[in-house]
């Protein structure tokens, strides 16, 4: 066998373009999504934004969403609430099964004492700004058995009152009130059956079945316009209600009435008796953020004019007073 002579070039080596090829069908796969989709299911964007930086960035991507699932499984485990609160996910969010029997006193829908100290710490999660653009929809949920008191009639009445206590809990620790929902299921969703094939209940099922259940997912883009919409329109409510509530200065605040001065001649003396009345004229026709009329600064500036002709150095102060209020 003939040696290849110097001449012959080596093939081009072309392996990169397998990754190359798949690159551009993930790349084209995304883009067609965008542009098909009329409503975006944020969840699958973001899972499909992990997938893409994982497969071609070659970094690990954490999305919103697993953020959220993984700080609230840290606070239960903090709070050593774990025999009491399950995280999962659906494929929309995050999903935490409280056991009521742990959060409520029985038949009520008061929470025990040691439920709101895990709730605290998981509205604090929930109403900071990585977390904001999501809905919290809070469900309570009952057994098969049966309630009738005056407080609540039915099963309705009590998964709907341990929903709301939830959603009152959170609004007061700043969760917006806007992305929470209370809602009462009583016992029409149960996660295992209430009874066995005979009828007989089944008290250990019961207890799982007797839960609230929060649901956390991203608020869809048509949401998210009208969230910060509203918010934008809050900041500016607030806004002018702080500019409202600072009083401005009134015609008082900025003409006081000094004490006379030492060694003024009888007609300075005259002369600063007749200013203090021009300016408790002023108090009078000023209203409550010291503005006058135009009609009323006219005929004070005409008052002033005439105590002009008297003006002298001792009350010069005063006079300065008086024109810079009329002048302003």
């Amino acid at each position: 066998m003939s040696e290849p002579s110097d001449d012959e070039e080596e093939a081009p080596d072309e392996s990169w373009m397998a990754t190359f090829a798949d690159t551009i069908t993930l790349l084209m796969a995304f883009f067609v999504m965008l542009l098909t989709f009329s409503e975006f299911d944020i969840p699958a964007y973001e899972e499909l934004s992990s997938a893409l930086a994982n497969t071609v960035g070659g970094r690990e991507a954490q999305t919103t969403t697993q953020s959220l699932k993984i700080d609230v499984q840290d606070i239960v485990y903090e709070m050593q609430a774990d025999q009491a609160v399950q995280v999962t996910s659906d494929e929309k969010g995050v999903v935490i099964d409280l056991d009521a029997n742990a959060f409520f006193q029985p038949a009520s829908a008061e929470l025990v004492p040691a439920a709101i100290p895990v709730l605290t710490k998981l509205s604090e999660t929930l109403a900071s700004p990585n977390y904001e653009l999501y809905n919290i929809a809070v469900e309570g949920h009952t057994d098969d058995g049966q309630i009738s008191t005056d407080k609540f009639p039915s099963n309705w009445e009590l998964s709907s009152q341990r929903a709301s206590s939830v959603v009152r809990l959170f609004e007061s620790n700043a969760v917006e009130r806007s992305s929470l929902q209370a809602r009462g299921y009583a016992d029409t969703r149960p996660k295992v059956p209430n009874r066995d094939l005979q009828g007989a209940p089944i008290p250990e099922n019961r207890a799982t079945n007797r839960r609230v259940v929060l649901r956390l997912h991203p608020m869809s883009l048509q949401e998210r316009d009208e969230y910060m919409l509203a918010q934008e329109i809050k900041r500016e409510r607030e806004a002018a209600k702080a500019a409202a509530s600072v009083k401005s200065p009134s015609a008082v605040d900025l003409l006081p009435i000094r004490a006379m001065p030492d060694g003024l001649s009888e007609q300075d003396r005259q002369t600063k008796l007749a200013l203090e009345q021009l300016k408790r004229d002023i108090y009078a026709a000023a209203n409550e953020s010291g503005q006058l009329a135009p009609s009323d600064v006219q005929r004070l500036k005409q008052t002033l004019a005439t105590l002009n002709e008297v003006r002298t150095d001792s009350l010069e102060g005063i006079y300065a007073e008086i024109e810079r209020f009329l002048n302003r």
